[in-house]
């Protein structure tokens, strides 16, 4: 049995499928894990050790929904239920 070219056409199982929280083909099927951000553990897995991983996925790499709103509220000091004046 040769370990190479012969082996690989043997490999039809998918061991991984796609995760629902990050998005990547990294859920393991039997282990019920994800192997990139650990779903479904409530902690994100993240290391010190790959800096570049920890870029991809940091806060500002998304839709930012809710840090889009930041600088204009905090020109306003974050006042809330008041009404705008009217200009004329």
């Amino acid at each position: 049995m040769t370990k190479g070219t012969s082996s690989f056409g043997k490999r039809h199982n998918k061991t991984h499928t796609i995760c629902r929280r990050c998005g990547r083909s990294s859920y393991h099927i039997q282990k019920k894990q994800c192997s990139s951000c650990s779903y479904p553990l409530k902690k994100m897995r993240r290391f010190q050790w790959s800096a570049k991983a920890l870029r991809r996925r940091t806060a500002g790499t998304g839709r930012c929904r809710h840090l889009k709103q930041m600088p204009r509220k905090f020109k306003n000091s974050f006042r809330e239920g008041t009404q705008a004046k009217k200009s004329n």
